[in-house]
């Protein structure tokens, strides 16, 4: 369905800095910390200074379940100033629009935006207005739209294609470098994680100033399948949980975008080798990028801006091959733990068909961490 942007589903987007309802806590406020480097402030993709993100959540009735996140490299205008990028595919089993031109010409030059499968041509619409709007585009004839997608037709009947343009910009124009709310919000309104609901999760890393100080901040929109596993404890099996579980009970397909961001002075080269460490992460978390399941990863580096109207000739500073291997950790580490906590903060959710999707269960997941004694009261 299309149409002007819904009141309601807007008042449920602009809680953007709420506290986690009762009983909802990060994956860290639990005493889980993947890996050895430190979080940023935040523990968000937002951590990278200049990064935005905001989240359009649809609630409608009892079968609309679904919603629109943006996120912008910086606050200015980015057709005019467009930051290197680069995007890696582990399974393209998905659509991910705009990727061949990030590819060949190794920067992006509008937000990017993560919704449901059959919103992608409404994501596309919305940026493309909202970039021929900005100030200084008044001639551009040509943009190139990023948007990304999963499934969430399990929870939202996805046929009505609820999702429009109005949403598409109103996220984009709401984004902020605040805290990222987390859980069922946005584009992970509707989504599915390792059978439990899942939803968008963040998390960030930080380097030594030894090794440059650089920030690594990821967002991710879960909606797969595997064998959950937290900081290396057979979650999922331990639940009774899991893919091959039964021959073939659970189906591990879905997908996941991963949006990574940066300010390491880093070129399109260096940026698709930190993107491809991301599904690392992934795979850390439990996912084995099943047939069925496209894992996609976008990844920008805010240090340097590439305009527009550039010279005949360009030189930028980048880190070199030797430094990269830090930011690879941190990448990983970050994406393990921003799917965590799209876990561990969404609710339990009922949709389209008078489905419901149960949350994890914190208490029991604790109870087995403390089993395999990887966490302490």
């Amino acid at each position: 369905m299309s149409g002007p942007i819904n009141r309601r589903s807007l008042l449920l987007a602009l809680p953007f800095l709420a506290q986690p309802a009762r009983g909802q806590q990060r994956a860290r406020e639990l005493g889980i910390k993947p890996g050895v480097l430190p979080p940023g402030k935040r523990n968000a993709i937002t951590d990278v200074a200049g990064v935005r993100a905001g989240h359009i959540t649809l609630i409608e009735g009892d079968s609309i379940r679904t919603g629109v996140t943006a996120i912008l490299p910086h606050s200015g205008n980015i057709f005019q100033e467009k930051v290197p990028a680069a995007v890696f595919v582990a399974n393209a089993f998905g659509k991910l629009a705009g990727s061949t031109q990030v590819e060949e010409l190794g920067n992006l030059e509008t937000p990017v935006i993560l919704t449901n499968t059959l919103s992608v041509a409404e994501g596309i619409a919305g940026v493309v207005e909202y970039t021929l709007a900005q100030p200084g585009n008044e001639k551009v004839l040509s943009v190139n739209a990023v948007v990304g997608e999963t499934n969430d037709g399990f929870l939202n009947d996805i046929r009505r294609r609820f999702v429009n343009k109005e949403h598409v910009i109103a996220a984009i124009r709401q984004a902020h470098d605040g805290p990222v709310e987390e859980g069922a919000v946005g584009a992970g309104t509707g989504t599915i994680c390792f059978g439990f609901k899942g939803g968008i999760g963040a998390s960030s890393r930080v380097l030594p100033q030894s090794l440059g100080g650089y920030t690594v901040g990821v967002l991710v929109q879960t909606n797969f399948g595997g064998i959950l596993q937290i900081v290396g404890a057979p979650v999922g099996r331990e639940l009774g949980r899991f893919y091959l579980k039964d021959q073939l009970e659970q189906a591990p397909g879905g997908s996941c975008m991963v949006v990574a961001a940066t300010d390491a002075p880093l070129d399109a080269r260096n940026l698709r080798r930190l993107a491809s460490r991301a599904v690392l992460g992934l795979g850390q978390s439990g996912s084995s990028t099943s047939n069925g399941s496209g894992e996609y990863v976008i990844a920008f580096s805010t240090a340097q801006r590439v305009p527009m109207r550039s010279k005949l000739t360009s030189s930028f500073t980048v880190l070199s091959n030797d430094a990269m291997s830090p930011l690879f950790q941190a990448v990983k580490e970050a994406t393990e733990e921003a799917v965590y906590n799209s876990l561990f903060m969404a609710k339990t959710t009922k949709g389209f068909h008078d489905r419901t999707v149960e949350s994890i269960p914190i208490e029991s997941v604790l109870k087995i961490l403390r089993k395999y004694q990887l966490i302490q009261d």
